[in-house]
């Protein structure tokens, strides 16, 4: 095999001495979904996985890969190979070990299981074997250069196969993993709770006792939770609020730009919510992204700290399409877009926004962008996990949604670019795209990826479903108590190594 091998460094502990200590509060922004790596779509949920369920690989802040439960891996020359060597002693929650044969499990329990949202990220897995018990080989059907990337997320979670055997689609309930804390409670809305695992394999490093998780949707209630000492760390705090942060001795403030792209989702082909002119004429819906701004949403809702974007990568990303640049307002444009497309009243509209302050706050901008260009949009705030069940059915004419973002290009947009992705909730679908889409993945230089991901770009911004808005940062605060947390561009908040003074 030809050796590409990923270096292992663990993340291996310092003093065994160390000594677990206190409780730890963490407010996000909504109720996850169910707590089951396979099927989980939410971002809050992988949050609280970051804590319960280890992936075979991880991400550092520079977005490197590196080991968790693999110790490494190696490709083989013609790409269509993988082996994963796994790391020894490893156990699960329920005192079950984590060895070649539970990779296997969860492997092809995220390949296999009905309603796997899994299957999309690692479908290039044809077959996995048992090489030995500590490595399995993962034999693709076609060599697919983002895959160690995709398992540093939930294709890369292990669960206990014993558990997931003894509870079927029920595992969400008491999920079982073989993370840093094993599950203990989940009151709905109210909170998450999981406790130290003692036979963690890096419990030299697990210095908190137990941690809550507490479901705050309101951003401006979390910061005074935090101020107030009832939370001590929480994740996105709204962008104005950063000078409070800043001006508070209490607090710090973790930030890094995010994986992350937030944007607007036009129905063109899912039910009836899709007859429309925004959901089928292309005229229409190059109006209605003429009339945005994507600076002044920038300025007004987040104080100009936020990235504007018109793509499902970053401009500081090495695979940013310069060729596209983000187009500017022309309301006049628009207008006479919209007059050419026979519509000369009010285009009126449903809008779907999540239930949180910046969604609203971004609608309300975006409502009053459009409407200058004969939009008229109607705003629907519901919650998180009711908009995606919504969004799956078609219920929406346009619907504003944040991708969490994942540090290979491949993970931000296949599964809403190609035809019968399970993100694609417009059922937008383009063979010729989803060709460019293989070749990439199949390709393995910087360069060459680029040259294929610039086709798909120029097809997508002009044909596509998505209106790519802009890419947060990630503003985890925490108290002064909290020491040793790590932003990643992920975002999620990872707990080993956390200490509360």
């Amino acid at each position: 095999m030809a050796h590409r091998f990923l270096v292992a460094v663990a993340f291996c502990a310092a003093a065994s001495t160390a000594s677990a200590q206190g409780h730890l509060r963490i407010g996000i922004g909504d109720d996850p979904d169910v707590l089951d790596p396979t099927l989980s779509r939410t971002y809050t949920g992988r949050i609280v996985f970051a804590s319960i369920c280890d992936k075979l690989f991880d991400i550092d802040e520079k977005l490197t890969i590196v080991p968790q439960l693999a110790l490494g891996h190696e490709t083989s020359a013609d790409g269509k190979a993988v082996l994963i060597k796994l790391r020894p002693g490893v156990k699960f929650h329920d005192g079950e070990p984590f060895d070649a044969a539970a990779a296997k499990y969860s492997l092809e329990r995220h390949l296999n299981m009905k309603g796997s949202f899994r299957k999309p990220e690692i479908g290039i897995v044809e077959s996995v074997e048992v090489v030995d018990p500590l490595t399995v080989k993962l034999n693709l059907k076609q060599p697919f250069s983002p895959l160690i990337a995709q398992l540093t997320d939930r294709s890369g979670m292990m669960v206990s196969p014993k558990a997931a055997e003894a509870t079927g689609d029920k595992f969400g309930l008491k999920p079982v993993c073989a993370g840093p804390y094993r599950f203990v409670e989940r009151v709905q809305q109210d909170r998450i709770v999981v406790e130290k695992f003692a036979d963690y394999w890096n419990r030299d490093q697990v210095f908190i006792d137990k941690i809550t998780y507490l479901p705050i949707v309101d951003t401006t209630v979390r910061l005074a939770n935090l101020r107030s000492g009832g939370i001590d760390l929480t994740e996105r705090i709204l962008a104005t609020d950063i000078p409070t942060v800043r001006a508070d001795p209490k607090l710090k403030l973790a930030n890094s730009v995010s994986l992350a792209w937030f944007g607007l989702m036009i129905n063109q082909d899912n039910g009836p919510k899709s007859n429309n002119p925004l959901g089928k004429d292309p005229r229409v819906r190059r109006a209605f992204e003429l009339a945005l701004d994507r600076d002044a949403i920038n300025q007004v809702v987040f104080n100009g700290e936020f990235v504007p974007g018109n793509q499902w990568v970053s401009p500081q990303s090495p695979y940013y399409q310069k060729d596209f640049p983000i187009p500017k307002r022309d309301v006049a444009k628009a207008k006479a877009l919209m007059k050419e497309a026979g519509i000369t009243g009010k285009l009126t509209l449903d809008y779907m926004v999540n239930n949180a302050p910046e969604s609203r706050a971004i609608a309300e901008v975006v409502q009053s962008l459009v409407a200058e260009a004969g939009f008229d949009l109607k705003l629907r705030v519901v919650e998180v996990a009711t908009a995606l069940k919504a969004g799956e059915d078609g219920d929406f004419q346009v619907y504003a949604l944040t991708w969490s973002g994942r540090s290979d290009p491949d993970g931000n947009s296949v599964i809403y670019q190609t035809c019968g992705a399970p993100q694609n909730m417009a059922k937008y679908c383009d063979k010729e795209l989803d060709g460019w889409h293989q070749e990439a993945r199949a390709a393995t230089e910087l360069d060459a990826r680029k040259a294929i991901y610039r086709k798909v770009t120029e097809r997508f911004l002009e044909k596509g479903w998505i209106f790519y808005l802009y890419h947060p940062q990630n503003l985890a605060t925490h108290t002064v108590r909290l020491e040793g947390f790590r932003p990643v561009p992920d975002g999620l908040l990872r707990v080993v190594g956390l200490k509360l003074k």
